[in-house]
């Protein structure tokens, strides 16, 4: 399964963010995950868009939707949510399977 998720960060929270990036994305992998691409798309690199420019692009692949769930209740990660919380905005959840 692929998940794609549009991040939209609190103004002024990048570091934060990142912070929380940088204790869940190495995580992944003990679920059967891979994170395929981390996009943090700029004003010159949109063609056209009808929503809000998203702070990053992630595109990450699972063995399986219980593995994504596993992943998502991971203890580490669960115990630095208050990161994510206290940086984000929104975020657009979008799952898909390969064609």
């Amino acid at each position: 399964m692929y998940i794609t998720q549009l991040v939209y960060i609190l103004d002024g929270r990048e570091k934060i963010f990142n912070e929380f990036e940088t204790i869940v994305i190495p995580i992944i992998s003990n679920y059967n995950g891979r994170l395929m691409t981390r996009i943090r798309p700029t004003d010159d690199s949109i063609i056209d868009c009808n929503i809000e420019k998203p702070y990053e692009i992630h595109l990450v692949e699972f063995n399986s939707h219980e593995d994504f769930e596993d992943y998502q209740k991971d203890k580490v990660r669960t115990k630095f949510l208050h990161l994510k919380i206290k940086s984000i905005k929104s975020t657009m959840l979008i799952e898909g399977t390969e064609l």
